[in-house]
């Protein structure tokens, strides 16, 4: 499944049902580049199971706010439209993979 771009229209059409990574971001944020390349490895190897949506906090600050975003990346786990885990700062891999396995 390829990553998703989500604005504050689509968000909770896109996060609503299954297990959602949401990366919320910004394009002058260093460390959301560098964790840009992890997502899509995540997604490739992990995509039937996960979906990865990325959010641009700056274009989309009315979801950012509604959870409560105050640095980025912020990756926030949704299962079925619900946190069940937020990460902030950059992960490896391997970090991230296994939040999401405790999800499945």
């Amino acid at each position: 499944m390829a990553i998703t771009h989500a604005t504050d229209a689509t968000f909770a059409n896109e996060t609503g049902s299954g297990l959602v990574l949401v990366d919320f971001w910004a394009p002058w944020c260093g460390p959301c580049k560098m964790i840009a390349p992890v997502l899509e490895e995540l997604d490739s190897e992990m995509g039937d199971k996960v979906k990865i949506v990325k959010l641009d906090v700056d274009d989309n600050q009315q979801t950012a706010a509604q959870y409560g975003i105050m640095s980025i990346p912020t990756l926030l786990v949704l299962k079925d439209g619900q946190p069940v885990d937020k990460v902030v700062g950059f992960q490896p891999k391997e970090a991230l993979a296994g939040r999401l396995e405790q999800h499945i």
